[in-house]
């Protein structure tokens, strides 16, 4: 028989170490990949969470006996970079007010704006101590923000079904939205493209020709495949990218080496060659319940290229494998046009100052309107056929 509610017992530590790895990863995840342990190893080993990262981790592991039942990756944070659902509006306010915003407590995948469980359970042991774990969890992060003495508290691209039960424990709903492809049964990426609008197709099919001619060929390697040259060209990449669009590189030097050595199987890149060389690639996790491409990069400016490799490449994979959803990264309106939907993400907020909470509590509902009327509005915009076949 399953232990009863009341032996559930949460036990927090700063480090990684003294998580059972085993346990954590035999959770639910759900299908991201970004809270796996070998994922937060690589974040841990290559510094890019840490000390002097403004990333400093909280694990809380919640044991039934000895069994772990149940987790939560919780970061104090001294500032808002590197997690894409952006309050630094709510910072301005406090600080217009002389009130402390940071440090923060944040539950998130640090540096990744992708939706996924961020109460994580066994799927074993039933419903009741799954619920008891939960309520657990979720304590035990109220009492932590309280020891830290932090302004606030942040769910962030947690699921849906987890920002409606934190909202029964005083947590505040926030809206936003990305851009996601949803494999509606296709079989090939040809009946992808027939689900398209005729000019729309062509479109796409131009593209893919343009892009085709900047590389020989397109070729996937696994992390366990991938060597020096090829990871040092994807942190080349990476780190290009980020300086020429002004953005900041979270993820230090050493980053892809560590994914590769402690999440190998679920590690992909996808390289883009040219007479053998590596031009452009781009990062992917792949798990059963979805892909998820992250950090495009390319040594040479080719048009087209960066929609061949970053999206069109990830839908033909994504239909190959019968995979439900792709994810390509956390912004783009010209992911619209590449089949793209609007897709709803979700997080949750618990502000300590009364007058800033209620400010925000306000403000929440209109934004949310604004949010489901721009998802309207762009959704007209998808390049599907309008009369059913699409």
């Amino acid at each position: 028989m399953a232990s009863p509610p009341h032996a559930i017992s949460v036990r927090i530590t700063t480090e990684l170490g003294d998580v059972p790895a085993a346990g954590w990863d035999a959770l639910d995840h759900g299908p991201s990949p970004f809270l796996r342990y070998g994922f937060l190893r690589a974040l841990h080993a290559s510094g890019s969470v840490g000390p002097g990262s403004g990333w400093h981790p909280f694990y809380l592991v919640a044991y039934d006996g000895e069994a772990v039942v149940g987790g939560v990756a919780a970061y104090a944070k001294s500032h808002s970079y590197g997690e894409y659902i952006f309050d630094f509006a709510w910072a301005n306010a406090a600080h217009e007010a002389g009130l402390r915003y940071y440090p923060k407590l944040v539950i998130a995948a640090p540096m990744t704006p992708a939706t996924g469980r961020r109460i994580l359970l066994a799927s074993s042991g039933g419903a009741a101590v799954r619920e008891a774990t939960q309520r657990a969890l979720i304590s035990a992060v109220q009492t932590l923000a309280r020891e830290l003495g932090v302004s606030s508290t942040h769910w962030l691209f947690c699921t849906a079904d987890e920002q409606a039960m934190l909202g029964t424990h005083g947590f505040a709903a926030r809206s936003s939205f990305q851009f996601h492809w949803h494999n509606r049964g296709y079989a090939t990426f040809g009946d992808f493209l027939g689900a398209l609008q005729s000019r729309k197709r062509k479109n796409l099919q131009k593209e893919r020709a343009r892009a085709a001619e900047a590389f020989d060929e397109l070729v996937w390697r696994r992390g366990d495949e991938l060597t020096p040259p090829e990871l040092a060209a994807m942190d080349r990449f990476y780190r290009r990218t980020t300086d020429e669009h002004g953005g900041r590189d979270y993820l230090r030097p050493g980053f892809f080496d560590e994914l590769a050595r402690h999440l190998p199987q679920e590690m992909w890149m996808l390289q883009a060659r040219k007479h053998g060389a590596s031009i452009a690639g781009v990062l992917f996790l792949q798990g059963p319940g979805g892909l998820y491409g992250r950090y495009w990069g390319a040594d040479v400016d080719s048009p087209f290229l960066h929609f061949e490799v970053a999206y069109y490449a990830g839908i033909e994979r994504a239909i190959a494998l019968g995979l439900p959803l792709f994810e390509a990264g956390a912004q783009g309106e010209h992911k619209l046009l590449r089949g793209f939907d609007p897709s709803p993400t979700y997080s949750s907020h618990w502000l300590a100052h009364p007058g800033l909470a209620r400010a925000v509590a306000d403000a929440l509902p209109r934004e949310a309107q604004a949010v489901a009327d721009t998802m309207t509005e762009l959704a007209l915009a998808l390049p599907y056929r309008r009369d059913g076949q699409g």
